[in-house]
């Protein structure tokens, strides 16, 4: 380290020009204004601070890291930046004030920004919009926060249900109670539903309940893990014209299927290489005329795929001292090689709910379920505007970054204020790697 002394009186610097930037870039969208509308004073004055405008700064605070509403006391050090902030008093009575009401409202104003934010988005009938559902047990050390309850792996918290989009952005999430099992199939149709409730019309259209498939301008496929295993899921698949992507449950008729051609070597293909693995030891096999699949939508595939054990394996459809064996069904059309290549891409859902967690789902901060609920919904818009803004407005690597990496190359960059010619001006460092994309993203804003 540098021998530098240290001491207080920079009054004129400031933190968070990211996020100041991550700021005009939901003011261009319109959030502040749509989280307003929703959510509106109920008195016969007016608040001091918008409600709004108190929630766009909760979700700055959240994509900076933060994770409690006291966390908002660094926005408000920073008024050159962010203007007048709310007090975290202030802010915790905001999100404790929210009902289910205006918690429904939240939902439909994150829509409303997300249809400006796809307004550029193509419809392409070739290539199907992907939604991942997956769910995520949340840790709580405490016993007083309504809804939770102990979960299966012997703690106590609450089991979130996440809808994202295949490239990480969530659409919808429903706040579960600990105990609540990630099979419960009722949850995963109502999260589905919700979830395309939230997309931009065109993108909606012909993938509602009863919708004739002639009203789908979007293919769309949803992709489960074995939670979602259920012939339930497929049937609100097929009624919404959605294909679907489901793990395989172990059970004797797909274990039976598995002893009948394991060692066939005509009907195992070579997987498609992976740029991960040195060698492309994986092989794929379509089982589906081996399987009774007469309780599933006509035109169900079952595809299994195989590869050599390899220390820390997940538990295998068929015990074998060779061989994991992993598989899935599907209604999908293609070659069994192709459709296991697409399906081994719902493991990104994974990166869409670990964003989630690392940007204030894996803390439920409030007492009250409403007020949790409210957080979780916050937590998905504030991940819905960061994935907007890598999207939009960032390139190179950080166009794929996730939150941590942002927040240390990005949005905590420090600048100088200024007034010049009575305008107040931000100086960021000349030689700030961040300086460059910041500039070029506040001018897009």
């Amino acid at each position: 380290m540098a021998n530098v002394g240290l001491d207080s009186g920079g009054g004129r610097i400031a933190s968070g020009a990211g996020l100041f930037v991550l700021g005009g870039f939901a003011d261009s969208l319109g959030l502040g204004a749509a989280l307003s509308a929703a959510v509106g004073h109920r008195g016969e004055r007016a608040p001091v601070h918008d409600r709004g405008t108190v929630l766009t700064h909760l979700a700055l605070v959240l994509a900076g890291g933060g994770e409690a509403c006291s966390d908002i006391e660094h926005l408000r050090a920073e008024p050159g930046l962010f203007g007048p902030v709310a007090s975290d008093s202030t802010a915790y009575r905001t999100m404790t004030g929210i009902d289910s009401a205006q918690l429904d409202r939240i939902w439909e104003a994150a829509a409303d920004v997300r249809a400006r934010a796809w307004s550029g988005r193509v419809v392409d009938p070739a290539v199907a919009l992907v939604l991942d559902i997956d769910s995520a047990l949340v840790e709580i050390h405490s016993e007083n926060k309504h809804g939770a309850a102990p979960h299966i792996k012997g703690g106590c918290g609450f089991h979130p249900m996440v809808c994202s989009t295949d490239d990480g952005e969530p659409l919808w999430a429903k706040l579960r109670p600990g105990n609540a099992a990630a099979n419960r199939i009722a949850d995963h149709v109502e999260v589905l539903d919700a979830a395309i409730a939230g997309l931009p019309e065109r993108f909606a259209a012909g993938h509602r309940p009863g919708d004739g498939a002639e009203a789908a301008a979007q293919p769309m496929r949803l992709g489960t893990d074995s939670a979602g295993c259920s012939t339930h899921i497929a049937d609100a698949c097929r009624d919404r014209n959605i294909e679907f992507f489901v793990a395989a449950r172990k059970n004797e008729q797909i274990s039976a299927a598995i002893a009948t051609t394991r060692v066939d070597p005509g009907r195992w293909k070579r997987a498609a290489p992976n740029p991960k693995a040195r060698k492309a030891r994986a092989q794929i096999a379509e089982l589906t005329d081996e399987a009774d699949l007469s309780s599933w939508p006509d035109g169900t595939r079952l595809i299994v795929r195989r590869e050599p054990l390899h220390p820390g394996a997940q538990r295998s459809l068929f015990d074998s001292a060779h061989f994991r064996y992993w598989g899935f069904l599907t209604d999908a059309q293609g070659s069994p090689v192709r459709l296991d290549a697409v399906m081994r891409d719902h493991a990104r859902v994974e990166d869409a709910v670990a964003r989630c967690k690392d940007s204030g789902l894996n803390r439920m901060p409030f007492r009250g379920w409403d007020a949790n609920a409210a957080s979780t919904a916050l937590c998905a818009t504030g991940v819905a505007l960061v994935h907007w803004s890598r999207t939009l407005r960032l390139t190179g690597p950080l166009a794929k970054a996730a939150p941590k990496r942002l927040r240390w190359q990005l949005w905590h960059t420090p600048a100088r204020i200024v007034r010049t010619s009575r305008n107040t001006i931000a100086r960021l460092p000349d030689r700030h790697p961040a300086t460059p994309m910041l500039l070029l993203a506040h001018a897009l804003n």
